[in-house]
């Protein structure tokens, strides 16, 4: 195996990890798709998985609002394939980043940081340690020396009236700490989201992120876009300015109407392509720390 490069350290693509024997390769520090929203954050004595979406291709997903839409993709993974988790960070409630698999596998008793909105419907549902994040709070997990802190930042699905028909929604930024005195790793996972003023506000309170994963797909419902098509994708990315970036959440489901490549070219097209890390289902990213 190769050695790994630190991502906050080196503008290079660093190494990627493939599945072995069709199971993923864990690793002790590092980022693995597992697909749609779902990826699985290994940092330090830290394990947190986002948006949990295990429903097989051909499954159909309600994603409210009277819409459905079908999986086109297998995950790379399903609950009992997953190391012990510390916490899921969920974004929004919607059936494509909390499945009917998710509620019914995942431990009652697990820790779930998300929205209020979530949080309280999630605890009506049987889930014990559900955590409401408003928008710049923060919750700290630690393990001696080593923390990791989450905060919750802005996102949104669309504006106007539309909006208001659909949960809430928020961004999150992970920074990890292997002790108190050193340079935290930071991440930002966008959430659905669309552009907006407030997403200048991560800026300006993280600066500096090392790694940006960012929801596409170019969903839309009557004609409004939900999350980031290809160019709002690279709007991001220019606004953050972040180290690596992985895209995800562009082609599991028929409601996403703006493919991967047409993110791939408008990055490369503002000269942003070197940035971008593409991961296939299961693949992972390592993550010095």
């Amino acid at each position: 195996m190769p050695p790994t490069t630190p991502i906050h350290t080196c503008r290079e693509g660093p190494p990627v990890h493939q599945v072995r024997d069709g199971y993923p390769a864990w690793m002790s520090d590092g980022l693995t798709f597992i697909g749609t929203a779902t990826v699985l954050l290994r940092l330090g004595p830290f394990t947190v998985l986002t948006d949990p979406n295990f429903l097989h291709r051909g499954q159909w997903s309600y994603l409210g609002q009277g819409m459905v839409s079908r999986r086109r993709t297998e995950p790379a993974a399903q609950v009992a394939d997953l190391p012990a988790l510390d916490a899921v960070v969920l974004s929004h409630l919607h059936g494509d980043h909390f499945d009917r698999i998710a509620g019914r596998e995942l431990s009652a008793d697990l820790p779930i940081l998300t929205t209020g909105h979530a949080a309280h419907r999630l605890s009506r549902r049987g889930f014990r340690q559900t955590v409401a994040l408003p928008t710049w709070s923060s919750e700290t997990l630690t393990e001696g020396d080593a923390t990791l802190t989450i905060t919750a930042v802005p996102a949104r699905h669309t504006a106007g009236i539309v909006n208001r028909m659909l949960p809430p929604v928020i961004g999150s930024v992970y920074e990890y700490r292997s002790a108190p005195d050193v340079t935290p790793l930071r991440l930002y996972v966008s959430g659905d989201t669309v552009m907006h003023d407030d997403l200048r506000r991560i800026h300006e309170r993280f600066p500096e992120i090392d790694l940006a994963v960012l929801h596409l797909g170019g969903a839309r419902m009557l004609g409004i876009l939900l999350s980031m098509d290809d160019k709002q994708g690279a709007d991001l990315l220019q606004l953050l300015r972040p180290g690596h970036v992985v895209p995800v959440h562009f082609d599991d489901y028929g409601v996403f109407g703006s493919p991967l490549s047409n993110f791939l070219v408008e990055t490369e097209r503002r000269g942003l392509g070197s940035s971008v890390r593409v991961l296939r289902r299961g693949e992972t990213l390592p993550l010095a720390t």
